[in-house]
């Protein structure tokens, strides 16, 4: 009685964790070299938090200011307000659904928007680097970097090892986003992470799961060909 030939299960199951192993395995480097840089650098430092102050100056009580009736008849539509300082003056924060605008705080007259020297003295007084403001652009177009942040708005560059730029609103005056250096290599790291490579926000996009899945297929057929290595070891 001939002894019945030998299965050629491992033998495919080796070619499968072979291949399977040179296409995921870049990516499983990416995910640990990203995974690593993630939570190495302390999130607020990502965030820029020690870059640039936020905090809006306090309100002096005895400052004129406009009554909110007279606020609300001159402005129909008006869904929100608020003063606050800006550059040295009281204003008020005036929204009517998605658009704000500026008007002075005493006389509710309309302000224009920020000028280019308005938005470098108040990136100046935000700023906590120790590098110098070399430029201030107009972007009518949002950059990628600042993500939702609605256009047009104001970029303060300044000339740190760091590249810091600060986003601000020329309607608001509100400083949007701090963006530098170490926030846009953790930027480039979530988008290997998660395999996104247009909007970098998808961590549930068909790359990642058919990735996923050939990383579990190439872990199962490693375990398995390791358990018939065991057992050819414990017959001999």
């Amino acid at each position: 009685m001939r002894p019945a030939p030998p299965s050629r299960w491992p033998l495919w199951v080796r070619r499968i964790h072979k291949w399977l192993s040179l296409l995921v395995g870049i990516q499983a480097l990416l995910w640990m070299a990203g995974g690593l840089y993630m939570v190495a650098v302390p999130i607020e430092v990502v965030h820029g938090d020690h870059l640039a102050r936020g905090e809006r100056p306090a309100l002096l009580p005895s400052s004129p200011r406009i009554d909110p009736a007279a606020l609300a008849a001159r402005y129909p539509g008006m869904s929100g307000f608020a003063f606050k300082q800006l550059g040295g003056r009281e204003v008020v924060e005036l929204r009517r659904g998605k658009d704000v605008s500026l008007l002075d705080a005493a006389s509710g007259a309309p302000l224009a928007p920020l000028t280019r020297d308005q938005v470098a003295a108040l990136a100046r007084a935000a700023y906590r680097g120790d590098g110098r403001l070399r430029a201030v652009d107009w972007l009518a177009t949002a950059p990628r970097e600042v993500g939702a942040r609605p256009a047009p708005l104001w970029a303060a560059r300044f000339d740190d090892a760091a590249a810091t730029t600060l986003y601000y609103s020329p309607y608001s005056g509100e400083l949007l986003s701090r963006r530098h250096d170490l926030w846009r290599w953790f930027d480039l790291a979530w988008m290997l992470h998660i395999m996104d490579y247009e909007e970098r926000e998808d961590v549930n996009n068909g790359l990642l799961q058919a990735s996923s899945l050939a990383g579990s297929a190439m872990a199962l057929s490693g375990a398995w060909l390791l358990v018939l290595w065991v057992r050819r070891k414990l017959k001999r």
